[in-house]
């Protein structure tokens, strides 16, 4: 028979599962490492199963630590469930992490959060930008506003809109650029486009197969490079309309076929939390206000 499990010890799991490490687990928990090891090893001998594989450079989780993760998560939820039910009535604080695109995030998200701190002094957002995906499952984010709508996972989804781009360059380019003939528009043109990590994105996708076998000029990694770019005059550009006409591009073609769908997507036992709900309903309402604007309504030049 085994010994009783401290259920406090799944905190315990999850930072190590985390981290990776039992220093980084101990830091983040502002705990001894010989406590935490106690305990770690407390929790296995509880349960009668390895959670971890031990190895020089971390831990990792062995099978039995995989098909208990989810529930050591649940336990998470609930504990913070538990705790926000605590609090005074119309009371929202605390964290809430949120993970975009850095092309919604600086122009569109960030700006719009002052409301929402007006209207709860206590609430903090912490703002996680960039491509790389986030494991909402690993508490990496409260929620995402993403491009891609995830295929798997207790996840509640919801679509906030559609970002529109188009075909742009500056008002220097256009005045000294060369068009090609009728079957190949394109072909003087030098374009601004994705370096070759991000040849899977739509608006790559959509340069590449114009330019059929031509190098861009220019190759970034993020979109703010390249509308600097465009704005200095570099070349063309697919860029969101929303951003592009903000900078005062001009554009050439409005319909590219590689418009994205924007989602919001939360942990489903998160879905309830009184501060990532606030979070949420604030930035549904935003992408409602400015649907128009972000599909684009560009014109031709």
């Amino acid at each position: 028979m085994h010994a009783s499990v401290h259920w406090d010890d799944a905190r315990i799991f999850l930072a190590v599962a985390r981290c990776g490490t039992l220093s980084r687990a101990a830091d983040e928990l502002r705990m001894g490492i010989a406590t935490l090891s106690r305990r770690l090893d407390r929790l296995e001998a509880a349960l009668g199963v390895p959670l971890f594989s031990r190895h020089q450079t971390g831990y990792r989780l062995t099978d039995d630590g995989e098909a208990l993760l989810e529930r050591a998560e649940a336990l998470e939820y609930a504990g913070l469930a538990f705790g926000e039910a605590a609090q005074m009535q119309g009371n929202v604080a605390g964290l809430v992490r949120l993970a975009t695109a850095e092309n919604l995030a600086n122009p569109l998200i960030v700006p719009a959060l002052r409301g929402l701190f007006l209207q709860h002094p206590e609430l903090r957002v912490e703002v996680i930008s960039g491509l790389q995906t986030v494991n909402l499952h690993r508490r990496d984010a409260d929620l995402a506003v993403r491009m891609v709508r995830p295929e798997t996972g207790n996840l509640t989804i919801k679509r906030l809109g559609t970002l529109g781009f188009g075909l742009y360059g500056s008002a220097d380019y256009l005045a000294v650029r060369r068009p090609g003939e009728d079957n190949a528009a394109y072909e003087h043109d030098a374009f601004i486009g994705w370096a070759e990590t991000h040849h899977h994105l739509p608006a790559a996708k959509w340069v590449l197969r114009t330019l059929r076998g031509r190098p861009c000029r220019l190759e970034t990694n993020t979109l703010s490079a390249q509308l600097s770019a465009a704005v200095a005059g570099m070349g063309l550009a697919v860029l969101p309309h929303f951003l592009a006409q903000q900078a005062g591009l001009h554009c050439l073609l409005a319909e590219l076929g590689v418009e994205q769908p924007i989602w919001l997507v939360m942990h489903a036992d998160l879905a309830h939390s009184r501060r990532v709900r606030v979070v949420a309903d604030h930035l549904i309402q935003l992408f409602a206000d400015r649907a128009e604007i972000l599909k684009g309504v560009a014109l031709a030049v």
